[in-house]
């Protein structure tokens, strides 16, 4: 009975794959491939009904997971910042500033892709807006289609590793969840050899994802850039200069303009994170307010006095925040410290204020329906996956497939390094037909705890941080692979006829190897992700 069972986990997953090759809806594929093998299994006595039994109590886990609430609140930043036009405003700029430079058009779209991945991390938004924008531009001065198209497609995924991201939500979740199991099972095994002197692990965070992501995200736009600026010197063809227009010069106060909103969103949400003043679900929180004043100023410049005192406000409040490390449980409050509430107390009725003008402005331009009608659907495709890869996943256990992982990965060859390596490269694979989404919530609850029990390049123990990057910066290549990269679909949409869909195959060859490089300079130096945590977190 127990190979009919390693049978069935090994078909349900080709099934699940070739279901969702066609096209069917995930969520559907995930459940109803799950209930299926679950009857089967049953007929032939090997599955027990009991684990289905425990898919309500994992959806009530879902329900009152409090970190899974920054979802829905990145996901409303995302989208009401690219409808008011910051994306616009930001390309149109530093296309100017840097484009006399050769490759200036290119470097400038890797600027403005970072800066939006870090303000709204949404894919699909950034690279519709850049490839409507940049693209015909950058034919129209010259530049081969490949390259331009590349540079958009990959500069536009910069938001599934660059903080606040989705995706380190998302995936943070489930890494934070598999750990604690890791650690569950090294403490049982430790305590049944005797050994008592086993101490579980501190608890991983998303916000030590998103510590651990910045230096990785910040380096792949260094090494974009780098590239633009190699073919810009060795083929000045293919990435001419870009004369500046005399009659719209780029001026100090049109930079300012560009650059501050965004800037200052960033600050507010990372910056509050990684100074502890705020959890990622604070955090979010507090980029939807921004995003709904940035939308309010952008939809009525000329009465800007309500936004402007509003911004400053909530700027202060966090700053208040940070300096005084207030928190509810204290009770040695002094007397500082009471002015410093009594002030934020007056300060957040101003940012009340501010609010109400900006939702009335952003109500009054029709914006506000068809923004929150948008995250409702991103946030329900998002969480009707995760429900039916919850079914999946309890079906496969239930058949015995965790311990068909553990078996396959621990005979790989290599040890340790062979069982990365084989999960990597499966996850890779995997990133040509599925999105993130299926690999996050199916592959990696299923791979992660054994990973987590054994040792890094280093020798030392697993962190979950180092292995959370490494997926998020794999996955990351899942939009620009062919042939169902998500990005190059959405490029495909904009791309004038003369691109040509190979051209844009082509061009993000160069991009993915850059990406793969980046997997090989974390390997070697697991730091590279573990050092700003410790750095912010402790140990």
């Amino acid at each position: 009975m127990g190979h009919l069972a390693e049978f069935l986990d090994i078909l349900m997953f080709a099934v699940a794959i070739v279901l969702l090759l066609t096209g069917f809806p995930v969520a559907f594929t995930l459940a109803g491939t799950g209930l299926l093998f679950a009857v089967v299994g049953h007929t032939f006595g090997v599955f027990d009904f009991a684990f289905v039994n425990a898919l309500p109590q994992r959806i009530y886990g879902t329900m009152t997971n409090e970190v899974l609430i920054a979802v829905p609140l990145f996901v409303f930043m995302g989208v009401l910042l690219e409808r008011s036009r910051v994306a616009e405003e930001l390309l149109e700029t530093m296309g100017q500033l840097f484009g006399p430079m050769r490759g200036g058009l290119g470097i400038a779209v890797c600027i403005v892709g970072a800066l939006l991945a870090a303000s709204t991390g949404i894919v699909g938004a950034t690279v519709v807006t850049m490839g409507l924008l940049s693209l015909p531009t950058m034919l129209r001065y010259g530049y081969a289609p490949s390259l331009a198209a590349g540079t958009i497609a990959a500069s536009g995924t910069l938001g599934q590793i660059i903080p606040p991201s989705i995706v380190l939500v998302i995936l943070g979740d489930q890494i934070s969840n598999s750990y604690q199991e890791a650690q569950r099972v090294l403490q049982e095994k430790a305590w049944a050899e005797g050994d008592f002197s086993f101490v579980p692990g501190p608890p991983v965070s998303v916000g030590d994802l998103f510590a651990g992501a910045l230096i990785p995200g910040l380096l792949l736009v260094g090494a974009y850039i780098l590239y633009m600026g190699f073919i810009a010197f060795f083929r000045p063809s293919v990435a001419p200069p870009v004369p500046r227009d005399p009659e719209n010069p780029v001026t100090l106060f049109r930079i300012l303009h560009a650059l501050v909103p965004p800037i200052v969103l960033i600050l507010a949400v990372l910056g509050s994170i990684l100074a502890g003043a705020a959890t990622p679900t604070e955090a979010a929180a507090v980029g939807g307010i921004g995003a709904i004043l940035l939308a309010g100023y952008r939809l009525n410049e000329s009465k800007p006095l309500f936004v402007y005192l509003a911004t400053l406000a909530l700027v202060a409040v966090i700053t208040l925040t940070v300096m005084m490390d207030l928190r509810i449980s204290r009770t040695d409050i002094s007397q500082n410290d009471q002015i410093g509430i009594y002030a934020a107390a007056v300060l957040v009725g101003v940012v009340i204020l501010g609010l109400a003008v900006s939702l009335w402005r952003v109500a009054q331009a029709g914006v506000l329906t068809s923004v929150v009608q948008s995250t409702a659907k991103i946030t329900c495709m998002v969480f009707v996956i995760l429900i039916g890869a919850a079914l999946f996943s309890l079906v496969f256990r239930g058949l015995g497939g965790e311990e068909l992982v553990e078996e396959l990965l621990s005979g790989m060859p290599g040890g340790a390094l062979g069982a990365i390596i084989a999960v990597m490269l499966m996850m890779f694979v995997l990133g040509f037909f599925l999105d993130f989404l299926e690999i996050v919530f199916v592959v990696v609850p299923l791979v992660a705890p054994f990973l987590l029990m054994l040792e890094m390049p280093d020798g030392s123990t697993m962190s979950p941080v180092w292995l959370g990057i490494m997926m998020a910066v794999n996955l990351q290549t899942s939009f620009l692979t062919p042939p169902f990269g998500f990005a190059l679909f959405y490029l495909r949409g904009v791309a004038p006829p003369e691109v040509k869909t190979m051209a844009i195959y082509r061009g993000i060859i160069p991009f993915v190897l850059i990406q793969i490089g980046m997997l090989v300079a974390l390997w070697y130096l697991p730091s590279l992700a573990t050092w700003l945590p410790v750095q912010i977190y402790g140990e």
